[in-house]
């Protein structure tokens, strides 16, 4: 169903939807610089620790290093797992399928499943990187298990990236002594902040571009109480803009001022945190 506001705004497709192409994607200029070390330590075959809080961009991040990747000529194997509420066993399992593989009854037949892949492709002049989404819910007999995984030839050669993506208690459970042997070898470690007040403003303008629209519709004001009420949460900024550009053309409004903003951080329904 097409958004009711589109027309008003002459816009092509509603701008704050998920539904963006990597290559599209705008990345905030205070996350370029995040990018470019994931991008560095991976060339350099590091496994990472990623850490954020919901909502401050790691989805975003994690597109533009998976269109960075993919790029022609790249010589990268990415496989992406989002389900992280798994035990061992069907963990591994769940990373052979993504891989094509056949799993094993087995936990130790996944396992070696998982370990000759991951040499073959070392011959093949691949670089696998495994990229483990929401694990802050690993289980913790996965945890155990896991830098295991990151030790091939006597752990004289880095065949794999293992890139760790969570909430930021991911990394209070790393530190803790009995996950020192996987936190050993994460060598670089990131926690991405939430937007900047700049950041917020280019987010809005170029997604409002790309969406067809070539003009400010947010007044300076409006634009600091988004940046203000959504704490630097880039997912509250599509859902509150949104809900702006709406009221706009309701009230046949072609700027958003810092009223329109205000009227659902009023609502009883409200939850810019969420």
């Amino acid at each position: 169903m097409t958004a009711s506001y589109l027309s008003v705004f002459s816009l092509t497709k509603p701008p704050f939807a998920k539904d963006v192409p990597d290559q599209d994607l705008d990345l905030p200029p205070s996350k370029q610089g995040p990018l470019d070390t994931l991008l560095e330590a991976l060339a350099a075959r590091a496994s990472i620790l990623l850490c954020g809080e919901p909502g401050v961009g790691k989805t975003c991040l994690l597109r533009a290093l998976r269109h960075r990747l993919t790029e022609p000529g790249n010589c990268y194997r990415l496989t992406y797992c989002h389900n992280s509420t798994l035990g061992r066993r069907d963990f591994y399992r769940q990373l052979c399928l993504a891989l094509g593989l056949a799993p094993s009854a087995t936990a130790a037949g996944v396992f070696y499943a998982l370990s000759t892949h991951v040499e073959q492709l070392a011959i093949d002049r691949l670089h696998p990187v495994f990229l483990l989404d929401e694990a802050h819910l690993l289980h913790q007999d996965t945890l155990d298990h896991l830098h295991i995984l990151l030790n091939y030839q006597w752990d004289s050669k880095p065949l794999l990236s293992l890139v760790l993506v969570g909430l930021p208690e991911l990394a209070d459970r790393l530190a803790l002594r009995k996950n020192r042997s996987l936190l050993s070898r994460l060598h670089t470690r990131l926690r991405i902040e939430p937007l900047t007040p700049q950041d917020s403003a280019h987010y809005l303008k170029e997604r409002l571009r790309r969406a067809g629209c070539d003009r400010d519709l947010f007044e300076t004001d409006a634009l600091a109480l988004l940046h203000e009420a959504t704490l630097g949460s880039m997912r509250d900024l599509d859902r509150l803009a949104t809900e702006a550009l709406r009221l706009a053309a309701t009230k046949k409004r072609r700027l958003i001022g810092r009223d329109l903003v205000a009227q659902p951080l009023n609502s009883p329904l409200s939850d810019s945190t969420a």
